[in-house]
């Protein structure tokens, strides 16, 4: 075991400490409220805060690691991470009863590294900017595109499952990770091996090549799926897709207790967010038939990021599995709920740029909270309240701890 004694007794403690959140009552009640607004029946609004600007938030160096090997090291951060936020901004996180030891699983993606140009960092040396460079170009070029292919390296898993039973002895039960989750939004794929700028060219000017780029990387991830089924490695016990709890009688009644391990089994999540700048027959001609080939194959599909979705939302609305659809500051709050009907989740993103002003007026978030609130009352609409993809906090972590104290009382009340 490459790990040290000291190292050893680390984890322990932070397994102590995690466990000790982990058993308490509160979370079997956030699973059950969970689960009701998943079944579409809402008790209350349901609020998370994830994707948060770390290196803002180390201010007393409860997040800084120091175990020396990789995969020990990212077990350490995980719990720091964990602990840190049902410390600081618990909302309505659930930290499921075990520690999970994932499955060493090695996915080849689609056969090309992304070539970019950093514009600019942060001092702290985080990048704030990219530029992807066009790797994409002709018929020829479409061909680097391969397959997935998905290994699953079960003896190294089991060494260090066996590895996890002796350092959580009498602390924590240990759980093998599910496996693979998918990230079905292709066109963030193809922005990072085209860029944004070429992709809108060739939208208008060869829509053609552009349908047959997408056929080759809609196939290499349906290769991906068909594998992970044989595989029998779907990660269905993760209790977020794309930051949302998705604890559901159907797929997930509870901790850990996924009902199998293919992708029919649980969830994924797919957006194409660069389309906000272009129209809605866009989306219905270069989003949707190629994500229902993907979303058909699993049980229940989140669908959207920040991109604007309200003067779409009868067409994505037909996305196969769709179960939650992302309302970003972008979109229409009023029209979406509106539209949106009762069976599928309003799942609002707040806005995080709140959060990042020079000054930091709690008056805005409330306000912003309430009326969002008061739409999807109005329409009966089942709605859940996401704040992430938070870049800048000004160093200020007490903002994070108004916002969901502000969130917490507005849906508690």
């Amino acid at each position: 075991m490459c790990i040290s004694k000291n190292e050893i007794e680390i984890l322990r403690e932070l397994g102590k400490k995690y466990m000790q959140y982990a058993s308490l009552p509160i979370q079997k009640k956030k699973i059950n409220l969970w689960k009701a607004l998943n079944r579409s029946q809402m008790q209350r609004p349901m609020v998370v805060i994830d994707q948060l600007p770390w290196n803002e938030l180390n201010t007393n160096g409860e997040l800084d690691c120091v175990i020396k090997d990789e995969f020990w090291r990212n077990i350490e951060h995980g719990l720091r991470k964990s602990i840190y936020k049902w410390e600081n901004i618990p909302v309505d996180m659930v930290l499921d009863p075990f520690i999970v030891i994932p499955k060493m699983i090695h996915n080849s993606g689609y056969g090309i590294a992304i070539s970019e140009q950093t514009l600019e960092t942060d001092h702290t040396n985080s990048v704030v900017s990219h530029q992807f460079n066009n790797q994409i170009r002709t018929d020829e070029d479409i061909l680097k595109i391969k397959d997935m292919v998905i290994t699953y390296d079960e003896e190294k898993t089991l060494l260090l499952y066996e590895q996890a039973k002796v350092i959580f002895e009498g602390i924590a039960p240990i759980v093998l990770g599910g496996g693979v989750g998918f990230h079905l939004g292709i066109w963030d794929h193809l922005s990072l091996l085209m860029g944004i700028e070429n992709i809108y060219f060739d939208l208008i000017d060869r829509p053609e090549f552009v349908h047959a780029v997408l056929n080759r990387i809609t196939d290499s991830t349906l290769a991906g799926i068909r594998q992970v089924n044989q595989l029998n490695i779907s990660n269905n016990i993760s209790n977020t897709s794309h930051c949302s709890y998705i604890y559901t009688d159907e797929l997930l009644p509870d901790s850990g207790k996924c009902l199998n391990f293919t992708t029919k089994g649980g969830w994924a999540f797919s957006m194409a967010q660069l389309f906000s700048s272009a129209s809605p027959q866009t989306t219905a001609e270069f989003e949707v038939p190629y994500i229902n080939k993907l979303a058909e194959n699993f049980g229940m599909m989140y669908y959207g990021c920040c991109e604007r979705l309200d003067d779409r939302l009868d067409i994505v609305k037909k996305i196969a599995n769709v179960k939650k659809i992302s309302c970003s500051p972008w979109s229409n709050k009023a029209n979406f709920a509106e539209n949106i009907g009762n069976k599928i989740i309003l799942s609002n993103k707040p806005n995080p740029s709140f959060l990042a002003e020079s000054s930091f007026d709690e008056n805005v978030i409330r306000r912003d909270l309430t009326e969002t609130y008061q739409i999807a009352k109005a329409n009966g609409v089942n709605l859940e309240f996401i704040l992430k993809d938070i870049s800048t906090v000004k160093y200020d972590a007490k903002r994070l701890n108004r916002w969901a104290e502000i969130a917490m009382s507005v849906v508690e009340n």
